[in-house]
């Protein structure tokens, strides 16, 4: 397995492309996640949720 120089930067820049890419597709769904999540909580009644009825 005998590779050169420059094959090895070839195959290292591919590699942090690709993992560049990677985290950079999850940003962007952390962000949408992040802005449904918020349009969520906006959209809640707060008077929900404030009083626990128990019967025993």
């Amino acid at each position: 397995m005998d590779m050169s120089i420059a094959a090895m930067s070839v195959d290292m820049s591919q590699a942090r492309f690709s993992q560049q890419f990677g985290i950079s597709v999850m940003k962007m769904a952390m962000d949408t996640t992040e802005e449904a999540v918020g349009e969520m909580l906006e959209s809640l009644d707060p008077a929900v949720g404030n009083n626990i009825d128990i019967a025993v």
